[in-house]
């Protein structure tokens, strides 16, 4: 009796991987923070609009009292064009996320075992 095909969810979990790991560790880094921020600036103010939307009601902009999520990343990027710290802190926030989760791990792991 032979073997059944591998199922292809799995080879193709596995090129991923070793594609991964072919990669060197700045570039793998790169590949991470540089998602966490796209995630920040573009994902991050619509997942904001759509939970103010649900608990605050809606997004007004100017002169129209029901402007939609693009009107908040519009000027969410106008915010982080003129340099606000407090959109900075929003777009920045996921890779902060990444860092404190990994610092946390690092000082879990250097306490000594018992």
């Amino acid at each position: 009796m032979s073997t059944p095909p591998p199922l292809p969810h799995i080879t193709a979990e596995r090129r991923l991987r070793e594609r991964a790991r072919s990669l060197s560790r700045a570039q793998r880094e790169l590949i991470l923070f540089g998602s966490a921020l796209i995630f920040g600036v573009l994902l991050m103010p619509l997942l904001i609009w759509v939970g103010g939307n649900r608990v605050l009601g809606p997004y007004t902009h100017g002169q129209n009292p029901h402007a939609g999520p693009f009107s908040l990343l519009a000027d969410f990027l106008i915010g982080l064009w003129h340099g606000s710290a407090v959109f900075w802190s929003v777009a920045l926030g996921p890779a902060v996320f990444i860092l404190l989760v990994r610092l946390f791990w690092r000082a879990l792991h250097a306490l000594p075992r018992r």
